[in-house]
């Protein structure tokens, strides 16, 4: 299994490839991730997130990494609208985001192991929650999250720079 690590700044063109990687990498798969170069993840988006300690690397042996997510209390404004199964205020909710498994590496348990460390980074800070959102064409991602004890809450149309506006689907994991 990799190594769990926040991303330093020198790291920073490391994970930009790796989302280009991604992105060039699953055009032809039949579950896409709806992510456009140079759109989303932006490169201000990166570049905050490993700044403000929120960009967490799954690291075999250096790039190419085998996964990549930014964990922080920041979410869509769209999850106002969502009935979830505990009250919480914003800094006692992590939100998971850009959540991508290099391609090669596909097939070999990151996506359960980054979930994993996702639930235990939210539960060690103190959290009620964990929450997310992913596009409804995303099968392996839903089927994933709910295999983890995620539980679906709602499918809402939600406006993102990469997708428009389009039909999420928003999971929790009650802490």
């Amino acid at each position: 299994m990799p190594a769990l690590h926040r991303a330093e700044i020198e790291e920073y063109q490391a994970v930009r490839k790796f989302y280009d990687d991604l992105i060039d990498g699953m055009k032809q798969s039949e579950f896409k991730p709806g992510w456009k170069k140079g759109v989303y993840p932006a490169d201000d988006y990166l570049m905050e997130s490993i700044k403000n300690q929120q960009l967490y690397i799954a690291d075999m042996d250096g790039p190419p990494y085998a996964g990549v997510m930014v964990m922080n209390h920041e979410c869509n404004e769209g999850y106002q609208k969502v009935s979830w199964g505990i009250d919480a205020l914003k800094d006692q909710v992590m939100v998971v985001h850009v959540l991508g498994i290099n391609p090669r590496y596909q097939g070999m348990g990151i996506g359960k192991y980054l979930i994993e460390q996702a639930i235990s980074i939210a539960a060690q800070a103190g959290g009620k929650a964990l929450r997310l959102d992913v596009l409804g064409s995303t099968i392996p991602a839903q089927k994933l999250y709910e295999k983890m004890g995620f539980k679906y809450r709602d499918t809402i149309k939600m406006f993102y720079k990469d997708t428009g506006m389009t039909d999420f689907l928003l999971y929790e994991y009650i802490l």
